[in-house]
């Protein structure tokens, strides 16, 4: 877009703006998801604010669920997420709106992502399946793509493979038969899911095609927030490969463009990454000094599972340099998280997430080895005892 042009639109938002609070209000949406796409997350929380403000004063419901949601959403990208959940669930209890069947799947996706980020499986899995319900009711293919991402995503924590990669496959099948006139972002996304699933099933060459993908589409389009993530996807491949002299570099760039948007979950997975390399070179105590860092940024955030990898990670070089005190209280700690998360099946007992596992989950989104289930045929949910004569939709 030329600089004339630009200047115009900008001309024709400001007369909007101050035309009526209707106008205002559309205006403040568009700023909110312009911001949101360029990572620039703090002023997208500002409009957000604004525009709540703008629909108090319209003293329409409709309005209320759309300016909360964006609350929401704004809140989910800076890793606030007990305040997203708090505004998802306003989102909720406002009083039937027209708005409700359009927007209720998307209030939906972002509660699930916002469990996810603090790691609380089953919430996360049946805000998720509620999402995907509106998606298929509603014919709203857009959202169902969005959906099976963060499926992709889920899955990759809990380790199963397997379905991290039908997901986001899912999402780029929806995306080539419908997508004609969507943004490319969609596209850009279901690539990066693929590429992680990828990368942890070993497929290095096939991740490393779906990252440049998106990459690609990332850097002609300015979106800074994927650009971050395939800098960590590409520096978790070249580690996988065992190339660490290429993997630093590309975890320090990612940890930049983490940094200046205030993804502090994706600073966490950055230095979980660092750590391993400085692992892998024997580097004990330059690992534990970028543990303590990612330790503390976890807990602020609240993510359990970060936690979680980051004791494990502490639990081996305490072992390997012999130092039992601090072993032990790693351990402890190890296990305390893995109760809160309630990762392990309620059949056998053993972990999820500990390794590659199918898993299956029943209607109550409590989930299990996938053999547990078939071995015991159970009906019902040992974790909650609800019936799972229903199976559950993943």
């Amino acid at each position: 877009m030329g600089q004339d042009q630009t200047k115009q639109q900008i001309e024709k938002g400001l007369q909007l703006y101050h035309a009526d609070l209707v106008g205002r209000f559309r205006v403040l949406g568009c700023l909110v998801t312009a911001h949101s796409e360029m990572g620039r997350y703090k002023e997208m929380l500002k409009f957000a604010v604004v525009q709540i403000d703008t629909a108090r004063e319209l003293e329409d419901a409709d309005f209320l669920l759309e300016s909360y949601l964006n609350l929401a959403r704004s809140n989910e990208k800076l890793c606030e997420f007990h305040k997203t959940i708090s505004y998802c669930k306003t989102c909720v209890g406002l009083p039937g709106t027209r708005a409700g069947a359009q927007l209720g799947g998307q209030v939906s996706l972002s509660m699930g992502n916002a469990f996810l980020g603090l790691s609380l499986f089953q919430k996360a899995l049946e805000s998720f399946e509620k999402a995907l319900r509106y998606a298929h009711n509603n014919d709203d293919t857009m959202l169902e793509c969005r959906v099976c991402c963060s499926l992709g995503s889920f899955y990759a924590q809990v380790k199963d493979y397997e379905k991290a990669l039908f997901f986001p496959c899912k999402a780029a099948e929806l995306v080539s038969d419908y997508g004609k006139g969507w943004s490319l972002k969609y596209r850009a996304m279901s690539q990066y899911h693929m590429a992680v699933a990828y990368r942890l099933l070993g497929h290095l060459g096939s991740a490393m095609e779906c990252c440049e993908e998106s990459m690609k589409i990332a850097l002609q389009h300015g979106d800074r927030p994927l650009q971050a993530l395939c800098l960590l996807c590409f520096a978790d491949i070249h580690r996988s490969r065992g190339d660490l002299e290429t993997a630093f570099p590309r975890y320090d760039s990612a940890m930049s463009i983490m940094t200046e948007i205030g993804n502090r979950l994706g600073q966490v997975q950055v230095l979980l990454g660092v750590a391993k390399c400085w692992i892998a070179r024997k580097a004990l105590d330059k690992a534990l000094d970028v543990i303590e860092k990612a330790q503390d940024l976890a807990e602020e955030v609240g993510n359990k599972l970060s936690q979680l990898k980051l004791h494990c990670l502490s639990e081996s070089i305490y072992r390997s340099k012999g130092l039992q005190r601090e072993l032990r209280a790693h351990v402890v700690r190890f296990h305390e998280c893995v109760e809160e998360t309630e990762l392990y099946c309620g059949l056998c007992g053993e972990s999820i997430g500990e390794r590659n596992s199918r898993l299956q989950a029943l209607p109550c989104s409590h989930i299990f080895h996938l053999r547990c289930l078939q071995n015991n045929g159970t009906r019902s949910c040992p974790n909650c005892r609800r019936s799972s004569m229903k199976p559950g939709f993943v």
